[in-house]
C-alpha cells in the first residue's frame, strides 16, 4: 500500500464502522462508513487514497487532496501551535508543515507554497515551505514549441518564479509576461532556454515565428479598422499587455515584420496602416 496516493484496493469484509480493504500482499485498512457505497460488495475493487488519520492510523478516503506526493501547491493555513502550521490540503486531517520546514513563520488565514513529502523512516507525510531543496536541476531538451505545465509563484525584479512540469524551477521575465499571472494559478507556457544551472527561461507563448506572424495578423487586423495603433516599441509593457493581449518582445517582432514588408509606418506617436493596404 502507498501512503500518499491512490491504490486500487480489495473489500476484504464488512465491520460496524466500516470495510477493511486489502491488496495483493494481504495488507489491510480501515475504509470508514461515510465513504461506502451500496454498490460495494466483498471483492469489490475500489480507488482510495491513503493517509493517517489523527490517531496516526492509515486510512483510506475517496475524498482527493489538493496536492499530490512530491507536487507543489499554494495551501491554506488554517491553524498555528507550537508543533508547526496546519494546512488545508482538502483531506479531514491537516497537513502540517514543522517549523523547521517553514522559511518564514505561517500566519493563520495566508496561503504558502509548500510541496509534500513522504518521510521514509517515520511513514508520515509533511508539507515543506522550503521547495527549492525538492526542486530538480534541468539535464532534459525541451522543443520550443511544446507545451510544459506551469504553477505560478511569487513575484521578483526580474520576472515571476515558475515550477515547471513538477518539478524545474523556471523564470517568465517581465518582458515575456503576455497576460496576468497570480501565485497558485495552473497554466501552461513554453521553455525558451535550458540554463546552465538547470533552471529553465520561460515564455507564457510560444516563440515560434507561427506565434509572431499571428501577432502580426492581429496587429493588422485592427489596423485594418481603426488605421492608427497608438503604440510604440517605447511602450510601457503593460500598455501592449492590456491593448493587445500580447508581451512586449512579441509585439516588437510582429510590427517589425510588418514594417519591413511595407505594410505599416511606425511613427513618433504609433503605428500606421501604409495607405496601399
Amino acid at each position: 500500500m502507498n501512503l500518499g496516493e491512490v491504490n486500487t484496493l480489495r473489500v476484504l469484509r464488512f465491520t460496524s464502522v466500516g470495510a477493511y480493504l486489502g491488496d495483493a500482499e494481504d495488507n489491510d485498512v480501515l475504509f470508514p462508513n461515510k465513504y461506502l457505497t451500496e454498490d460495494l460488495d466483498i471483492d469489490s475493487e475500489v480507488d482510495v487514497y491513503l493517509y493517517r488519520d489523527s490517531e496516526d492510523r492509515l486510512v483510506a478516503t475517496t475524498e482527493r487532496p489538493l496536492i499530490d506526493l512530491y507536487g507543489f501547491a499554494y495551501l491554506q493555513t488554517k491553524a498555528v501551535n507550537y508543533f508547526g502550521a496546519f494546512m488545508d490540503w482538502g483531506l479531514e486531517k491537516d497537513l502540517m508543515v514543522p517549523f523547521k520546514e517553514q522559511k518564514l513563520k505561517f500566519e493563520e488565514g495566508r496561503y504558502y507554497l509548500v510541496t509534500l513529502q513522504l518521510d521514509e523512516a517515520t511513514d508520515r507525510l509533511f508539507a515543506s515551505a522550503k521547495v527549492n531543496r525538492f526542486l530538480q536541476e534541468c539535464t532534459e531538451d525541451f522543443d520550443p514549441k511544446k507545451e510544459v505545465n506551469l504553477l505560478i509563484c511569487e513575484q521578483t525584479e526580474l520576472g515571476v518564479k515558475v515550477i515547471v512540469e513538477n518539478k524545474y524551477s523556471g523564470l517568465i521575465f517581465n518582458n515575456d509576461i503576455s497576460r496576468p499571472v497570480t501565485p497558485g494559478q495552473r497554466t501552461t507556457g513554453f521553455v525558451a532556454k535550458v540554463r546552465q544551472d538547470g533552471k529553465l527561461d520561460v515564455r507564457l507563448d510560444p516563440t515560434s515565428y507561427a506565434k509572431v506572424s499571428g501577432s502580426a495578423e492581429k496587429i493588422l487586423e485592427i489596423l485594418k479598422t481603426k488605421k492608427f495603433i497608438a503604440l510604440t516599441d517605447k511602450s510601457h509593457p503593460d500598455d501592449i499587455r492590456e491593448a493587445l493581449g500580447m508581451s512586449k518582445k512579441t509585439f516588437k517582432q510582429a510590427i517589425g515584420n510588418l514594417y519591413r514588408e511595407r505594410i505599416i509606418r511606425l511613427e513618433k506617436d504609433g503605428i500606421y496602416l501604409n495607405e496601399k493596404n
